[in-house]
């Protein structure tokens, strides 16, 4: 029904995840309301997307060699917080909480999708480790593979001078008891602790 080169950029949009045919259709007309000069910052901007790195030293995206997390001396260098992919560590950095390092492993460890321990950024962690980390803080996902993952890494990490701890997984602020699942019950039950006064 609509022109071909129209039913192509619907098609290119689908490609994207979580984004069906209506969403993908809205994004379509949106772009034929934009100028010629809004269309060629969101061309511009596609393009740059090629110069995106990943920082050498953690994995997290960067314009250079190093991010700018890893530059910052006013980090605490004595932890690092290892996270299954970039926006974690974003989410984590929006609550202005922790100040240590990051090490992204731009993936989990999943066997059912022939993803192995080589696949992921897991080598440049281990070469991190020195006598200034105190603490390698475990924050993958609480999912099958964030769990394999995090296992993984604690029995690699076990002969090395350092603590290893996980973040804890339990109920979200705010949720009630009948609505959470029986896994996360349990890891609220886990890891319960005492109430400070």
């Amino acid at each position: 029904m609509y022109p071909a080169k129209f039913e192509e950029l619907i098609t290119l949009f689908e490609k994207l995840p979580g984004v069906g045919y209506k969403t993908a259709q809205r994004y379509a007309f949106s772009l034929l309301e934009k100028n010629d000069d809004e269309i060629n910052l969101i061309v511009q901007d596609l393009l740059n997307v090629k110069n995106i790195k990943k920082c050498k030293v953690c994995g997290f995206l960067s314009d250079e060699d190093e991010c700018e997390i890893c530059k910052d001396e006013h980090r605490d260098r004595s932890t690092i917080m290892v996270v299954g992919y970039p926006q974690e560590a974003v989410a984590i950095e929006k609550t202005n909480g922790y100040h240590g390092l990051y090490h992204i492993l731009n993936g989990l460890i999943s066997s059912s999708k022939g993803i192995y321990p080589e696949d992921i950024n897991i080598e440049a962690l281990m070469h991190r480790i020195n006598d200034e980390v105190k603490e390698v803080i475990i924050a993958t996902s609480p999912t099958m593979d964030g769990e394999m993952t995090s296992l993984y890494l604690n029995k690699l990490l076990a002969d090395k001078n350092v603590l290893v701890t996980r973040l804890a997984h339990g109920l979200p602020m705010g949720s009630s008891l009948d609505y959470a699942d029986d896994l996360t019950l349990i890891k609220a039950f886990d890891n319960r602790r005492k109430i400070e006064e």
